[in-house]
């Protein structure tokens, strides 16, 4: 693939949601927002704070290139028109992942096990569709800040960023926020597993999921002189 992600006109023959995924229907556009209409791509993953993995949500993920080996994604709590922004995820080759200095992949997550364990889905999407997109994304990492933390009620984005990161194995995944997810889509994680158990794993570089060696790493508040 010449490509490192699904492009854009592929993506925009998808059909478009229907009730049954809980997705609306899209208004016809108004003006034009260049920035917003380059988004082609709905994807929906469960992250958890770094160093904190009892709080895991969902998030909504709409994503657009920025390059052919770079995606930048804005995230909301749902798909409903009054869905909240809750943050931001960067997704890169792992050419460029590799390039990245010690200290900088220590934000990063691997993509490998979203893919293969079912978790990371693309909702609205034909099965095949889907397929060859995480195909792509499974050898690809992340770099997420959550802006909102919606899972304690926050009613505003209150505090600073929050770094979150990806499962890597299972018996990680709340099984609450599992069967929250089920409920919103029509789909199975163990079914999900089982049809991308034939995607080949992902070489994952040991730079990344720095939580899994001890080392998570969390945004801290310091005052500094305003001169």
């Amino acid at each position: 693939m010449s490509s490192l992600f699904i492009t854009a006109a592929a993506f925009a023959q998808l059909p478009a949601s229907d009730e049954k995924t809980a997705t609306p229907k899209t208004p016809e556009p108004t003006a034009d927002f260049p920035p917003i209409s380059a988004i082609h791509a709905h994807v929906c993953g469960i992250h958890f704070y770094s160093g904190n993995m009892k709080r895991q949500l969902t998030a909504q993920h709409y994503c657009a290139h920025l390059t052919d080996e770079i995606l930048q994604c804005v995230l909301y709590d749902s798909e409903k028109k009054d869905a909240r922004l809750i943050g931001v995820e960067y997704i890169v080759s792992a050419k460029i992942f590799e390039s990245l200095p010690a200290d900088e992949k220590k934000f990063w997550h691997s993509h490998n096990y979203e893919v293969k364990s079912g978790v990371l889905t693309a909702p609205g999407a034909p099965e095949a569709a889907e397929k060859d997109l995480m195909k792509v994304l499974i050898g690809t990492y992340g770099k997420t800040w959550h802006t909102w933390q919606v899972d304690r009620g926050d009613k505003l984005p209150l505090g600073i960023p929050q770094l979150m990161m990806a499962f890597t194995k299972d018996g990680q995944l709340d099984p609450k926020i599992a069967a929250e997810r089920e409920r919103l889509y029509p789909i199975s994680v163990a079914a999900k597993k089982a049809a991308r158990a034939d995607i080949p794993d992902a070489k994952i570089d040991p730079g990344a999921d720095a939580w899994q060696k001890g080392k998570a790493v969390q945004l801290d508040l310091k005052t500094v002189s305003s001169g």
